[in-house]
């Protein structure tokens, strides 16, 4: 959840004449988050204490495809080969499975959007300085909560004890970097439905990885808490690379072939032909 929250983030501090470029920053972050994207596909390496898993996905017009290929940095044997095949194959002759993930994809963009279209009241901004980013200068700026925020709903009750700093590439005008730390406890519906302890932090990356397109590269959370009675620790690191454009309108049957035509058995097939 933390993730769509913190994506990007804005406000008009005291006493800078370019704070106007976090205004700016947002504005486009707002406008990315509402805009189609060019479809990619990329390598993601998700990362917790006790697991790790590497898969390809593939963006298409029906939500993303995911396949996996590596599990704790190994790969995949025979039969767990077979099994993801066999996961693959089965979403190809059930669509209704697709569908359900693209609404969810939907709806998880559609929290965002409205996340940060409320961040600029959610948090006072203070320049910090400039320096050197991934790939040319940003300015730095430090946030905390503004206390006449009243956020509307519980999603975006966190940002009322997050506090952190923020990098914005000066070129594009984009969000680089953000790195945010609860100062409270955090509780939700009275605490009654959960709770996020005081201490943790989250760290997201953004960079521009082709087609004019600024993606999330990595993000870190570090987080306790309580969800309905249940204690939880959220404790992962999701790192993105590989970022290659795929065709506009690719379906998601499509990139399952591609999948295939790329696996071990599409290749001992097509030897085959």
């Amino acid at each position: 959840m933390l993730i769509l929250l913190l994506a990007a983030a804005g406000q008009k501090g005291a006493g800078h004449e370019d704070d106007v470029l976090v205004q700016r920053a947002l504005a486009n972050e707002v406008r990315a988050a509402s805009d189609a994207l060019h479809p990619m596909r990329y390598r993601l390496h998700k990362a917790s204490p006790r697991f790790a898993s590497t898969k390809d996905i593939f963006e298409t017009r029906d939500g993303a495809v995911a396949h996996l290929i590596a599990v704790n940095d190994a790969p995949l044997s025979r039969a767990d080969q077979q099994k993801e095949q066999a996961r693959l194959d089965g979403l190809i002759s059930d669509p209704g499975r697709q569908r359900h993930r693209k609404q969810s994809e939907d709806a998880d963009t559609a929290r965002a959007i409205k996340v940060l279209r409320a961040l600029p009241t959610a948090f006072l901004y203070h320049f910090a300085g400039t320096g050197e980013g991934p790939v040319g200068k940003v300015e730095k700026f430090t946030f905390t909560p503004n206390p006449k925020f009243d956020p509307p709903d519980l999603e975006m009750q966190a940002l009322t004890q997050m506090s952190g700093e923020l990098w914005i590439d000066i070129e594009h005008e984009r969000v680089a970097r953000l790195e945010g730390h609860l100062q409270q406890d955090v509780d939700f519906g009275w605490g009654i439905l959960g709770r996020l302890n005081k201490g943790g932090w989250i760290v997201i990356e953004q960079a521009n990885v082709g087609e004019h397109q600024w993606r999330i590269v990595h993000f870190q959370m570090s987080m306790s808490g309580r969800v309905v009675f249940k204690n939880k620790v959220f404790d992962t690191t999701e790192d993105e690379s590989q970022f290659a454009p795929l065709p506009v309108g690719l379906t998601y049957r499509q990139a399952i072939q591609m999948m295939d035509a790329g696996s071990p058995r599409g290749k001992g097939n097509a030897g085959q032909q």
